[in-house]
């Protein structure tokens, strides 16, 4: 009896341990199978991620909390010294970016949106980050005209070869604003670390464009990215029933927005009836219906040998992963993934060590890393 009773406790284990096993999903690409491992989970609305210099992690929550994981552990204290967001409607802390010079300077950059008397706007501050705390915050960029609305702020940011800034800024619910050259919004603005206009800025030789106007004719860019070869700048943007967009950025480019588009008003009814119109640019690939896109990155690492070069893009509304093979600036091939997972997908990272990184969407919102599965 007595090695019975012994047996019995270890079989439970065992079978404990098998059917852990067992539950772990496992997910098949046209290229590879993979699994998630869940790093953090119970954020409020995770928007952002950036990796710091010796493995740890910053993640922002649009409720106005920037995070901290390390050692694999998300800490349960906030960062100190946050500018303070309007966490109303689409609202909220966004997007956060380092310095390329970050290792040596401990900068970064927040955008979020901001309140005041005459409405709201998006903003982008930089900061330093020391011993847990932001110090020196200075806001370098704040759109304008504001508006009382609290929709399509954009918010997107990534730094150019040259070390400059870009950063997106919806058309905030007001359509016509974006074809507007002399209004901040519906567009990509290009600045330097300490918030001038970048040199060779449309508008510095137009008057009648923004000086750190760069693109225009945007809705709602909510994805931006290298391309790991010629560093030029991709985004996506939300379209409104169908027509998000994915583009490459050049210079004084007016992306159409609402002149033309190959989306539809959510009441049905047209927007335009062109999709489109001289002077106006093509989108590299478009959904229709809407994904609503979120979170954009160019996988360069070396667990998944042959997913390297594909752009994943990340989806709000149909709740996946879309991985999209590109050759000579052309998309070939569309690929759905984690279709299964009922997670809507905010932000996409290719990582250190050749990791692809996710957040979900939610009120208990995940950073997954994709594992690969021999």
């Amino acid at each position: 009896m007595r090695h019975i009773q012994f047996l019995v406790p270890v079989i439970g284990l065992l079978f404990l341990s098998l059917s852990f096993t067992a539950a772990a999903q496992i997910f098949t690409s046209n290229d590879a199978r993979f699994s998630l491992e869940t790093i953090a989970d119970g954020l409020e609305h995770p928007w952002s991620l950036a990796f710091l210099p010796g493995g740890s992690i910053l993640v922002t929550e649009r409720a106005g909390r920037l995070r901290v994981i390390q050692n694999g552990s998300l800490l349960p204290k906030a960062i100190e010294g946050l500018p303070t967001p309007a966490v109303t409607g689409q609202g909220g802390l966004f997007d956060i970016v380092l310095h390329p010079g970050f290792k040596s300077n401990r900068t970064l950059f927040l955008s979020y949106a901001q309140r005041s008397n005459e409405g709201m706007t998006t903003r982008v501050a930089r900061a330093i980050y020391e011993e847990g705390k932001l110090k020196d915050v200075k806001v370098i960029f704040e759109a304008l005209p504001r508006s009382g609305g609290s929709r399509h702020f954009g918010g997107r940011m990534v730094f150019d070869t040259s070390g400059y800034l870009y950063i997106s800024v919806g058309d905030r619910g007001e359509m016509d604003r974006a074809q507007d050259t002399r209004d901040d919004a519906g567009g990509v603005h290009r600045i330097t670390v300490n918030g001038m206009p970048a040199p060779g800025n449309p508008g510095l030789d137009d008057p009648g464009t923004n000086n750190t106007l760069f693109t225009w004719g945007n809705r709602n860019i909510q994805g931006m990215t290298n391309h790991p070869e010629t560093g030029v700048i991709w985004t996506h943007e939300h379209g409104p029933r169908g027509g998000d967009e994915i583009n490459i950025l050049a210079a004084g480019t007016n992306y159409g927005w609402p002149k033309i588009t190959y989306g539809i008003d959510y009441s049905g009814f047209p927007i335009t009836q062109d999709t489109e119109k001289e002077g106006m640019a093509q989108p590299l690939h478009y959904w229709d219906p809407s994904i609503a896109p979120s979170g954009m990155a160019f996988y360069t690492g070396s667990e998944f040998p042959l997913w390297r070069g594909s752009l994943f893009v990340g989806a709000l509304k149909l709740r996946k992963l879309v991985r999209l093979e590109i050759q000579n600036g052309q998309v070939i091939e569309e690929e759905d993934l984690l279709t299964s997972l009922n997670e809507r997908i905010r932000d996409v990272r290719s990582g250190p060590n050749g990791a692809l990184w996710l957040l979900t969407d939610s009120p208990q919102g995940k950073v997954y890393r994709v594992v690969p599965i021999q």
